[in-house]
């Protein structure tokens, strides 16, 4: 229920995505771009000729306290307006994001980032991993991590601080186009357990649908743990790969352990499987 292909920071078309999840045996995936459905009509041709069931989905950025979170919508309507205003929302900020990064960089002697950057992301979502591939293109870095350490990550000269919408409002536009909301990969924030337990609790509160419980390949018992607190604030639980590239072995597309006993899968909610 989380994947990724070249319309945001993929490297696979949608349609390559599908024949892979194929050949890995997957029968049913989410296709969840960053803010983005741009992707979900190529897919779902791909997966009808495959013989798989395609659930729509997007991830959309969103912001609790200081830091970012991400939340996952899944089995909407594609022909919301409510969608389609929130993803215009989400490009707008990102265009901004990317004009100020660009300032800070052209600022440190570094002129045409954002032109770059734009070339790199191709058709995908513009975002800070393509300006990273422009400083490694240019030679100023050695790779992708390099770039973050020294330019794009926290604190950095060229780090952009960006309000993103709440987490109340993610879910309200999800949840207004008839999907379900699920707070994306908790263990991988920035976060003691002590404020990740707040997160979810928050989340719950403001009327998400799910927690992922599973996101690719994990530490022994915390799928049990993030189970626990899914059952304590009532969450149904989701799990996916979060799939970005072939040579990600952790991130591989169904290569990830079961759900634990006792979760509610939240592709057994009422209503789930009733949108065509």
């Amino acid at each position: 229920m989380h994947s990724h292909s070249v319309c945001s920071d993929g490297i696979l078309s949608p349609e390559a995505l599908m024949s892979r999840a194929k050949e890995r045996g997957v029968t049913s995936l989410a296709l969840t771009d960053h803010d983005t459905v741009a992707g979900l009509g190529r897919a779902q041709t791909a997966a009808t000729a495959l013989g798989l069931t395609l659930v729509p989905g997007i991830e959309f950025s969103s912001q609790w306290g200081r830091g970012g979170v991400h939340i996952v919508g899944l089995n909407f309507d594609l022909d919301s307006p409510d969608l389609h205003r929130a993803i215009a929302q989400q490009q707008t900020a990102r265009e901004e994001r990317a004009r100020a990064i660009d300032q800070r960089l052209a600022k440190l002697g570094i002129p045409g980032a954002l032109d770059g950057a734009r070339r790199l992301a191709g058709e995908g979502q513009l975002g800070r991993p393509h300006f990273a591939g422009y400083l490694v293109e240019r030679g100023l870095v050695k790779d992708a991590g390099a770039a973050f350490k020294k330019y794009l990550g926290a604190g950095k000269p060229a780090d952009v601080k960006f309000q993103w919408p709440s987490i109340e409002q993610v879910v309200g536009w999800i949840q207004a186009a008839g999907g379900l909301a699920v707070l994306a990969h908790p263990r991988k924030y920035p976060l003691t357990r002590t404020k990740m337990s707040a997160l979810i609790g928050d989340f719950a509160e403001l009327g998400g649908d799910a927690l992922e419980v599973i996101s690719g390949q994990q530490p022994s018992g915390m799928a049990e743990d993030l189970a626990r607190l899914a059952s304590r604030h009532e969450l149904a639980a989701s799990c996916g790969s979060d799939f970005h590239r072939p040579d990600a072995p952790w991130q591989e597309l169904g290569n990830f352990g079961r759900l634990p006993p006792g979760c509610q899968p939240v592709w057994e909610l009422p209503g789930f499987a009733e949108r065509p």
